[in-house]
């Protein structure tokens, strides 16, 4: 056995002073803190800091290279999932910062890529359970990290371990990209047709005061067939039904991963249907995001911490769902009650107003943008797959278990 310790270059992040934190429009490298280590990617957004490029002398040694592997080191788990990453091209130039462990495999010894497939397996979200203390914020030190002891093997065994996992990885990156490329095409749709007032024929039409002949402001619950929170769910791991939560809902998508099952009966109109929009309605890290519901899903409705809002014509529910998506900002702002307590009232979501174009206009942006929404989650359901897959070989492969020289590439297993 082999502790990581030994074969691991492992670096704890330089503690930046937040006062010279700079905004994601500064220039400058970014800075990688724990709130943008997340289950397997870098999240950037709204979590971006930089640092000045005029004050790096003497922090050589903190800069991030393709390939690093990073592990939060307070609060590590997040649900079930390990809070651990890697860096790709598109997230350089960046800087380490505390609180967060940077590891690259220690040259002849151990590669880098297959390190961070060590840190992916249950063995070692198993040890990091094991060592994590602390009751307000859980945490693990590098000495932590560094003890876990695996099985290494020689080097041309782990580059043909990580060829093969990281096939996944790529193939499921690739469709992330093409997810993101989609998601994008009908924002930027939304905004030419509906914050520009370029829609098709707008040449044509009269404008009195800035509305075109035929719009009209008009509220949100006027658009809805139904506008509602869900239930009180009784919980049940071996019943039929699903929940949806506010844990759900992030980045414009609904992930079941936080689902959880309940058996209390529910009443129709309480089942999320296709085209719904979901509102995290709670909480004060989640309110006001903001998903339509892209794909069928049996016997699934949402908790009390979410609205529904259903759009009355099925035919153009792609407008409302890209016109909620857009006021995520808006929503966020909107709730009332104690900092960690906010809530966003469902006749607060209602009352608000936004654009009624004519029915010919919203029934032509839903026949120009759905498909788009429908192949992102075809491609979403594609990810799903690849990372069960991925996710069952990893073991076998990481304990010798799986000959690696048996295991198709994901290419070759679609062909």
């Amino acid at each position: 056995m082999t502790m990581l310790n030994d074969v691991a270059d492992m670096l704890v992040g330089f503690a930046f002073k937040s006062a010279g934190f700079l905004d994601e429009d500064a220039d400058g490298p970014r800075l990688v803190r724990g709130d943008n280590v997340q289950q397997g990617y870098l999240r950037w957004g709204d979590k971006t800091k930089r640092w000045s490029s005029a004050d790096l002398d003497g922090l050589e040694r903190y800069q991030l290279a393709e390939g690093d592997v990073l592990l939060a080191m307070d609060r590590p788990i997040v649900g079930d999932g390990l809070k651990m990453a890697w860096v790709t091209q598109d997230d350089l130039p960046a800087m380490l910062v505390q609180r967060v462990c940077r590891l690259r495999g220690k040259p002849g010894i151990a590669r880098t890529e297959f390190l961070r497939y060590v840190l992916s397996a249950p063995d070692f979200s198993a040890h990091i359970h094991r060592v994590t203390t602390g009751a307000n914020i859980p945490h693990i030190s590098g000495r932590d990290i560094g003890s876990y002891e695996f099985e290494l093997p020689p080097l041309s065994d782990q580059d043909s371990v990580a060829h093969c996992l990281k096939a996944y990885d790529d193939l499921i990156a690739t469709n992330q990209r093409r997810i993101a490329l989609l998601e994008q095409a009908a924002r930027l749709l939304y905004r030419e047709w509906f914050v520009q007032l370029r829609f098709p024929g707008h040449e044509s039409v009269r404008v009195k005061l800035g509305v075109p002949e035929g719009w009209r402001m008009a509220s949100i619950a006027e658009q809805a067939s139904f506008l509602n929170r869900g239930i009180a769910p009784k919980y049940d791991d071996t019943a039929k039904g699903w929940v949806i939560n506010q844990k759900c809902i992030r980045d414009g998508r609904i992930s079941m991963a936080p689902a959880r099952r309940q058996s209390k009966d529910v009443k129709p109109d309480r089942l999320v249907r296709l085209g719904d929009v979901l509102i995290n309605s709670t909480g004060a890290g989640t309110l006001g995001r903001v998903a339509q519901v892209r794909s069928h899903i049996d016997d699934c409705t949402v908790d009390t911490h979410v609205t529904i809002v259903r759009p009355s014509d099925s035919d153009a529910s792609a407008y409302l769902g890209q016109a909620l998506l857009n006021l995520e900002p808006v929503f966020s702002d909107m709730g009332k009650g104690a900092t960690n307590q906010l809530e966003l009232n469902r006749a607060d979501i209602g009352d608000f107003k936004i654009w009624l174009p004519p029915e010919h206009v919203r029934v032509e942006f839903h026949r120009l943008i759905w498909p788009m929404l429908d192949q992102a989650e075809q491609l979403n359901v594609a990810i799903l797959s690849l990372q069960k897959a991925r996710d069952l070989l990893l073991p076998k492969l990481m304990s010798g278990q799986l000959d690696v020289s048996r295991v198709p590439l994901p290419e070759e297993a679609a062909a």
